[in-house]
């Protein structure tokens, strides 16, 4: 080993020992990103990337040279044969050039110019007392790596896992010393990860992990498409009653005349059509939680005996003549403001305060673009199965596409948005008599939303004829300049031509820009 690589490796050493141990699970990313700075100087590839996991799926904590959306993505090792050969060796991996085994990172590395497969590949793991740490290295260049000597990499594998057995078994990183005790149940609640790097989505995931251990009702507030459901799974699943059921109703699809049964149960004979006895939803989450979904929907009848089962925990089937106790935590969400609904009678005060003991905020899409590529990673991830290819890539063009647009459906929207791309990208190569479809390439073209705002852009100015028209081309002209200005930022339009935005999107499609909103 020549004085320069023993140089490196003493510098890797000193910039990992300097790294404080962490404290909490949040605390690690940042751990990833240093350790990732630190390899970047003693191993020089066109990507670099980070994983976590365990035996079943990996995904990356931190790269470097991979696009955005590679984060959000999840490499299941049934899949991806090369990681499953580092997971499964305590030695340096490394793949000949010639390999038929897929790369994980094919089409996704910045360096590539022309969707060149990734040629060079080599990686080692960590093993953590309840998870693995991998360490890829990938170069388009076949040859990169053959200058590194055996010595060389066994030394950086050696320094690489002292540090990250130091760090990541203080803190047992992400609660896998509670994986073994996990029920089924429990297990498909966490796959459901709340993807998210952005402010406000660390703020909504220390706001969950204060509050789930408590016994508090949670009142969930955020307009459609946000997630409002998973953040409930979320409260449950790190809660004391995380082994109990977990009960959901959308009490905007209950008719009044069965809304009462279905939340308190029925006896035989009750009614016309009762033909047996019913548990009703408190029922069958006693001991639990219970999810009351788009709670602002109930009538004022149904609010009065939802509230007295929130304060004595007593509840009366319909035609019982007795009551029974129930212990259920209730999770209550709405997109509706139920402060305003309070102040117009709609909502019950007292039920207002019962349910809101610990309130939380979903944010809209808009005010966390940052976390799109993230997301488009987890879906495309997810497309690649049920698309049956072996990658789906988006264009880069359209990724920076979607980050401008104001997606009033928010996540949900997006997750549509991505699917029917995809659809329409494979649909496209099918029609080019592309028979396997190993990789999905999606652009711009492909996007509705991108679409429209293009549209906006361009939309042809009819000549004035009266002054109703001379004021409709003059309100067009304002709203596309001051979209362009802000980067098709709806609410950003609307603050600065002093306009409440709902009006601003409403008043833009009376005036026939074709911005609709693709709400899912």
């Amino acid at each position: 080993m020549n004085s320069l690589a023993l140089s490196k490796l003493l510098e890797l050493s000193m910039s990992l020992s300097r790294l404080s141990l962490a404290r909490e699970g949040r605390e690690v990313k940042q751990y990833a990103k240093s350790l990732l700075s630190a390899l970047s100087q003693s191993v020089t590839a066109d990507a670099i990337a980070i994983l976590y996991g365990d035996q079943h799926a990996l995904t990356i904590l931190a790269c470097n040279g991979l696009s955005a959306d590679a984060v959000g993505r999840q490499f299941l090792l049934t899949e991806q044969p090369r990681l499953k050969s580092i997971f499964e060796s305590d030695e340096l991996v490394s793949f000949p050039a010639n390999s038929d085994l897929p790369d994980p990172y094919d089409g996704l590395l910045l360096a590539e110019e022309s969707r060149l497969p990734v040629h060079a590949c080599m990686g080692f793991k960590v093993a953590l007392q309840s998870s693995t740490l991998l360490m890829t290295f990938d170069c388009l260049k076949p040859d990169s790596f053959e200058h590194l000597s055996e010595v060389y990499m066994k030394t950086l594998q050696a320094i690489v896992s002292s540090s990250a057995l130091r760090m990541f078994e203080a803190e047992r990183l992400y609660e896998q010393a509670r994986a073994s005790t996990l029920t089924q149940s429990q297990k498909s609640v966490k796959k459901q990860i709340l993807v998210g790097e952005s402010a406000v989505m660390h703020s909504l995931k220390s706001e969950i992990e204060l509050v789930a251990g408590s016994e508090f009702n949670v009142l969930i507030q955020g307009d459609t498409g946000t997630g409002k459901e998973l953040v409930a799974k979320h409260v449950h699943f790190n809660s004391q009653r995380n082994d109990k059921p977990f009960v959901q109703i959308n009490c905007a699809a209950l008719p009044d005349s069965i809304a009462e049964s279905e939340l308190f149960g029925h006896k035989k004979g009750a009614f016309t059509g009762a033909d047996k006895d019913r548990l009703g939803k408190f029922a069958a989450a006693d001991g639990g939680t219970l999810f009351l979904d788009e709670v602002g929907e109930l009538s004022l009848t149904l609010q009065s005996k939802l509230l007295r089962v929130l304060q004595s925990g007593e509840v009366q089937a319909v035609g019982a003549d007795h009551i029974h106790i129930v212990d259920v935590r209730v999770v209550a969400a709405t997109n509706r403001d139920l402060k305003e609904e309070v102040r117009r009678g709609k909502f019950r005060a007292d039920l207002y305060h019962r349910l809101s003991v610990y309130p939380l905020f979903v944010p809209p899409l808009i005010e966390r673009l940052d976390d799109i590529p993230l997301l488009v990673g987890f879906f495309l991830e997810q497309l690649r199965g049920t698309l049956n290819a072996k990658q789906v890539v988006m264009d880069r063009q359209a990724l920076s596409r979607l980050m401008h647009y104001d997606w009033p459906g928010n996540v949900r929207e997006l997750e549509h948005c991505v699917s029917r791309a995809a659809l329409k990208a494979k649909h496209q190569q099918w029609q080019a008599n592309i028979i396997e479809i190993h990789d999905i390439d999606i652009a711009p073209k492909h996007h509705q939303q991108t679409q429209q705002i293009e549209r906006l852009t361009t939309q042809e100015k009819t000549p004035p004829v009266a002054m109703k028209f001379a004021v409709e081309l003059l309100q067009k002209d304002l709203i596309v300049n001051a979209m362009e200005r802000h980067g098709f930022n709806w609410s950003a339009a609307a603050r600065e031509l002093e306009m409440d935005r709902a009006n601003l999107v409403r008043l833009a499609k009376r005036l026939g820009l074709d911005v609709k909103k693709q709400m899912s």
